[in-house]
């Protein structure tokens, strides 16, 4: 694990302390622990025992779950009414936010809702175009994109008022966060760009699949020249792969993702590829630990969510901590930060 002392919690300048940490995810990251967070699949279903099955089997290995907001503009259970199922059950979580479908009056109550119901966490989104999902036809709102929501959210939460400058009686509580690619071109572009959702509000980021280490350190260097690793908390996309056709599927068809040759020539040529993908994502959680500025990572097994525990365990990455569970009592969080 990198023994970089974690960030100082502060505005998004950096400029004033925060209130005491908001959730779990936050203490864990102010602590210095290497976080691991993953996405929960949301079900096709207004049964909120599907969600808790779906829960249940990232039960002890992970910090929080991301419920996502209408993935690749497909319709399910919204991010929202999953985080409320999961927070009465004890569980952390973060709830997306997508600007695609809702306007700027929508999206304040949903915070302020969010709030009120025990949600800790907000990653804001732009989100994904209609014509990709199951629902071409609908009408796209985009009224705001994600560096003018997290803008918008800070706003409620620091300055307690709405976009329009009418008073709240109380703020949103929240940890807010930000999607990145280093990934994709222009590279040399995107440090500059995290840092401009760092000034918007951004505290914690998760990236898109990360399968080129060599890259993802780049763009760690450059957020070190800026300054950014004192201000935010880094958490790299990982995941396992189920086969050499699916990550050349994944490659020419997901927006954003990529994945090098070495990785597909990889996997082609293994006995048992789903088995590899999982050494893969292993591999990749072991050597995220020792990159300086990197604070945990994000999970996104999509079809392989039960692979997450044993990949978790085999990385290493939880040293001799273990994430809340609902049978465990709450107890305070040990710092692992060096001074």
């Amino acid at each position: 694990m990198s023994s970089a002392t974690p960030p100082t919690p502060g505005t998004h300048d950096g400029s004033a302390a925060l209130p005491e940490a908001r959730g779990r995810l936050e203490q864990v990251l102010r602590a210095g622990n290497f976080a691991i967070t993953t996405e929960i699949a949301p079900p096709d279903s207004a049964n909120p025992q599907d969600v808790y099955d779906r829960a249940a089997v990232f039960q002890g290995f992970v910090d929080s779950m991301n419920a996502t907001d209408g993935s690749g503009a497909n319709c399910h259970m919204s991010s929202s009414a999953m985080c409320a199922l999961l927070s009465r059950r004890g569980y952390e979580t973060v709830m997306q936010i997508s600007c695609r479908d809702r306007n700027r009056i929508a999206i304040q109550g949903d915070v302020l809702g969010a709030s009120a119901l025990g949600i800790n966490n907000i990653l804001c989104l732009t989100g994904d175009g209609v014509q990709a999902g199951d629902h071409p036809q609908a009408k796209p709102v985009f009224d705001l994109d994600s560096m003018s929501l997290l803008e918008t959210i800070t706003g409620l939460r620091d300055k307690h008022q709405f976009l329009s400058g009418r008073p709240l009686s109380q703020g949103p509580n929240v940890f807010l966060g930000a999607a990145e690619n280093p990934f994709v071109p222009p590279f040399n572009l995107r440090a500059m760009r995290l840092a401009k959702k760092v000034a918007a509000g951004a505290q914690f980021i998760q990236t898109q699949y990360c399968f080129d280490l060599p890259r993802l350190r780049n763009f760690m260097h450059q957020c070190r020249d800026l300054g950014l690793l004192e201000k935010c908390f880094i958490l790299p996309g990982v995941g396992p792969l189920a086969s050499a056709r699916a990550a050349r599927w994944m490659r020419q068809n997901v927006p954003g993702v990529h994945i090098p040759d070495a990785i597909i020539e990889r996997l082609d040529g293994a006995h048992d590829q789903k088995a590899e993908g999982r050494n893969i994502c292993i591999e990749m959680i072991q050597a995220l630990q020792e990159v300086e500025g990197v604070s945990g990572v994000h999970i996104m097994a999509h079809r392989q969510e039960s692979s997450v525990p044993a990949i978790v365990q085999a990385s290493g990455a939880l040293s001799d901590r273990t994430p809340w569970a609902p049978e465990m009592e709450t107890e305070p969080l040990a710092s692992t930060a060096t001074a």
